[in-house]
């Protein structure tokens, strides 16, 4: 039996070899659908030899609970700058060293200061898209029933003499507690993180107005309503509108979406490309996220979904009528009125689902 076994060990230690070389020629990428264009992945992999495997998520809160519970098997994350923040006070992250990271160079210093009030010394996350919440528009539809209420006013949501006017074309608001509170504080002039009592009361009472008026509460379903004329206001994400335009537009709808930044400010919200500490092969992650800073990578993304991306020498490469837009890519006077995203404790972020809890249960 000895030399039998001396011709099948080698050919072990090869086959387990060859399998783990496989293995390491895999990156697991866990993010929101169609986050990466199509043409951009088959790109990465005829390239590198990598193939994606992708998985989706379709809210922020699944993303961090599989970060915090760890052994996640993902290699590349997508979070935004809250769940990145509970994730690093959780040390579920992997250092991202920028030093000779190809492309690093063509982030815009404006987002990447944001990023330090969650990630010091940008070191543990690569800012990837951002954009705005605020206001998705049937304009015809709108305008029909408020002829002289401005279109870019969160006014439309939290005056009850202008929602109710609204409700019968319907009105959506986007399915996230600590966003939507924050905008509403924002709304009244206080500090859209406060954890004061009086404060969050006062959010509430301004959220128990708009719900008679509210059609649903929901994330994502926005897209597809708006462009379809299901309702005619959402409070949502620019991105989510754009493309909402985009169908109607090519659906030849008889009326325009478009989307509107609120006048009285709100939030800037990024997205980052992030490491998780247990990623199987972290190598792939550094090449991805590389190739992810290329310009011509994250252009196609900005052309295909209307979300503006953090780098800046990708902005040339971008459709001219994408860049041009102010809601999309708004003017630096605009962006001082804009409050970033932010993290919150447990303890905090529970007072705000209760809160939430109350508002949509009469949905």
């Amino acid at each position: 039996m000895a030399p039998l076994f001396k011709l099948c060990f080698p050919a072990l230690l090869l086959s387990v070899a060859l399998n783990a070389q496989a293995e390491d020629q895999t990156l697991n990428f866990y993010s929101w659908a169609d986050y990466v264009p199509v043409q951009t992945l088959q790109r990465f992999e005829q390239e590198t030899g990598i193939h994606v495997r992708y998985d989706t998520f379709d809210t922020s809160e699944v993303l961090e609970t599989k970060l915090l519970t760890g052994g996640s098997g993902y290699d590349v994350v997508v979070p935004s700058s809250s769940v990145l923040a509970r994730g690093l006070a959780a040390g579920a992250l992997k250092e991202i060293p920028h030093e000779g990271l190809k492309g690093y160079a063509n982030l815009d210093t404006d987002l990447l200061e944001k990023l330090t009030a969650v990630d010091p010394g940008n070191r543990y996350a690569v800012p990837y898209t951002w954009g705005t919440l605020g206001l998705g528009l049937n304009v015809e539809a709108v305008k029909k029933r408020l002829p002289d209420a401005p279109l870019n006013s969160l006014d439309l949501l939290f005056k009850p003499e202008y929602a109710s006017k609204l409700k019968d074309c319907g009105i959506a608001v986007l399915d996230s507690p600590q966003e939507v509170i924050g905008l509403a504080l924002h709304y009244l002039g206080k500090d859209p993180y406060s954890t004061d009592k009086a404060d969050l009361a006062a959010a509430e009472a301004l959220l128990q107005k708009l719900q008679p008026s509210v059609l649903y509460v929901a994330t994502g379903r926005q897209i597809n309503d708006l462009a379809n004329g299901s309702v005619c206001l959402a409070l949502t994400y620019n991105g989510d509108v754009s493309m909402a335009a985009d169908q109607a537009h090519k659906a030849n709808k008889p009326y325009e979406v478009a989307y509107r930044i609120p006048k009285e400010g709100t939030l800037i919200w990024q997205d980052n490309l992030a490491i998780p500490k247990d990623a199987p092969n972290p190598q792939a992650a550094r090449a991805f996220i590389e190739f992810m800073l290329r310009p011509e990578s994250v252009a196609e993304l900005t052309n295909t979904l209307f979300f503006a991306t953090a780098n800046l020498a990708a902005t040339p490469l971008v459709d001219e009528a994408v860049r041009n837009d102010p809601d999309i890519y708004p003017p630096a006077e605009v962006r001082e009125r804009l409050y970033a995203d932010r993290s919150m404790s447990l303890k905090d972020m529970r007072q705000r689902t209760r809160l939430w809890t109350t508002f949509r249960s009469h949905q």
